[in-house]
């Protein structure tokens, strides 16, 4: 049984018109019970029927603002292979108790349809708020049937037959995070790219508009944190370069980098059309609300590292790009020596190292990038990043490798996926979890004590059991500090993430070195919240 879309909040004139005064108001036997009962009854409403009250006197909207006054974070998974089912599964679990939806994030597998996804989701939550949809490699979160955390990683083919005689994708399922954040405004703003219109200048006007939506709401022109989704054929290495340098050090973001998505702004003018160009990424903006008057919410990340450093390390000594594949061939000099090496050679001398491992790992080059960035026509600013990028082979003349803005006289070194490292890095995210919550524990604001309401997880798609060996591994971090509290996430194909403080945080010199994209990684994003 589906309910309908969730009114307003607010007594209706309706309503109003029915009887302005609450006392002479008959609803039931309701009217003769005080309002320490009636709270009581309302909070154990779901949603809908919570909403539905809400509308109904003054003195009743009120309650129902003291029920909902701190943030929450509500999220449900569901494996049902029935897309209306599922959908049906996941929203009935969310809104099974009070929440006033600000946002929905939906991810799914690749069999489930984007669009009827986005249909279904706005149909029941409502037309007015965000919504990004998008699809995943694997789902994190808890079952909203047996109430089980699970980590879902999917293969590409079912391997067997299902009941009809057909073939049939287990790419189907559904995790959903919906968030009430009062204090904070909420909104997509999606990256457009006009044909024949170069990528700089649309990162450029991204930028300016997150910022602009910012300082339009807030009394600060920067977002509190963005949730980014990368279309799978855009390059967001220039994306979050630009927006790292461009927003302040406490501004957060996590992401995506490469999935299919579909999104609906809660205010129709953003919401680009095809005809405008092709979208490359979608932000899920946070700003603080210039009209707050509800306590502070607050977004923390973590990062799990899952790779460690080979052998020497090289400066690029020549550089060739590939437009139709994005990729990169270059050769290099080993620091220190003059002689130039092909790709054969490197990649020889790195496998002799890694020849005593079991498994071969997946290998990486980190680029350390000395580069200007400027937005718009302002002063071009030095800053210092480093860049993964994935190594596709070698031969007699060149190293190949993923993506490209390489440039001669970059040094590098490589990097291969590795457990080990990924479950110390683990160990340290735990620590860095717990200290929140002892943060938490020990600050008071009257009776009530700083609390973690919610988080969000982008795990690397080759983690999970099939990396540690043990399922729920990426997730324990957040679990075992923070039981009871809701976590969803994915398995992505790219992590990205700022601030953060990675095993490389300083260069040689000294300066600092910005990591914001990620391999073989898991993000935590982690929401807390401080009563005034």
């Amino acid at each position: 049984m589906e309910d309908p879309p969730l009114p307003s909040s607010s007594p209706s004139s309706s309503t109003k018109a029915r009887g302005s005064n609450d006392s002479n108001t008959s609803i039931g036997g309701l009217n003769l019970l005080n309002d320490d009962l009636v709270q009581n009854i309302l909070s154990r409403l779901h949603a809908p029927s919570f909403a539905s009250a809400a509308c109904v006197t003054k003195s009743w909207n009120l309650i129902c603002n003291r029920i909902l006054f701190r943030p929450k974070l509500s999220t449900s998974l569901s494996l049902n292979p029935l897309l209306h089912d599922a959908v049906n599964e996941v929203v009935n679990k969310v809104l099974s108790e009070p929440i006033r939806p600000h946002f929905a994030i939906v991810n799914v597998g690749s069999g489930f349809e984007l669009s009827k996804t986005l249909q279904l989701i706005r149909g029941r939550l409502g037309f007015n708020i965000p919504v990004i949809v998008s699809v995943a490699n694997g789902i994190i979160g808890s079952d909203a049937v047996t109430d089980e955390f699970k980590e879902v990683k999917w293969g590409v083919l079912f391997s067997g037959f299902s009941g009809d005689g057909y073939t049939r994708n287990i790419n189907e399922g559904i995790v959903l995070t919906v968030g009430y954040l009062p204090g904070l405004k909420v909104e997509a703003i999606p990256l457009v790219r006009p044909s024949k219109t170069s990528q700089a200048r649309c990162i450029d006007d991204f930028v300016m508009d997150i910022n602009e939506y910012s300082a339009s709401v807030s009394m600060r022109p920067f977002p509190d944190a963005v949730i980014l989704i990368g279309e799978a054929s855009s390059d967001m290495k220039p994306v979050m370069e630009k927006l790292d340098y461009a927003m302040p050090k406490d501004t957060v973001i996590v992401g995506d980098e490469r999935s299919c998505f579909i999104y609906r702004s809660g205010n129709d003018s953003r919401n680009a059309c095809g005809r405008r160009g092709n979208i490359e990424a979608v932000a899920l903006v946070f700003a603080e609300d210039r009209d707050r008057v509800s306590g502070k919410i607050k977004f923390h990340v973590a990062l799990s590292n899952g790779v460690s450093a080979v052998g020497a390390k090289y400066k690029t000594a020549s550089v060739r790009t590939s437009s139709t594949d994005s990729s990169t061939w270059l050769t290099a000099r080993r620091e220190g020596q003059l002689e130039h090496l092909d790709g054969q050679t490197i990649l020889h001398d790195i496998h002799e190292l890694l020849e005593n491992h079991i498994e071969s790992p997946d290998l990486y080059i980190g680029v350390v990038k000395h580069r200007k960035f400027s937005i718009g026509v302002g002063k071009p600013m030095p800053r210092t990043c480093i860049a993964y990028h994935g190594v596709v082979g070698g031969d007699e003349e060149y190293l190949y490798v993923d993506g490209i803005g390489i440039k001669t006289g970059d040094n590098f070194q490589f990097y291969r996926s590795d457990p080990n490292s990924a479950s110390a890095s683990l160990a340290k995210v735990h620590d860095s979890l717990k200290n929140i919550k002892l943060e938490g524990n020990s600050k008071t604001n009257g009776d009530n004590i700083v609390d973690v309401f919610g988080g969000l997880i982008f795990a690397c798609y080759g983690r999970g059991e099939s990396f540690f060996g043990h399922v729920n591994v990426d997730s324990s971090p957040f679990l075992e500090n923070f039981p009871g509290v809701p976590l969803a996430g994915t398995f992505c194909g790219g992590e990205m993430v700022r601030p953060c403080t990675t095993f490389l945080s300083e260069s040689q010199e000294g300066s600092p070195i910005s990591c914001c994209l990620h391999v073989y990684s898991t993000v935590y994003l982690v929401m807390s919240y401080t009563p005034l």
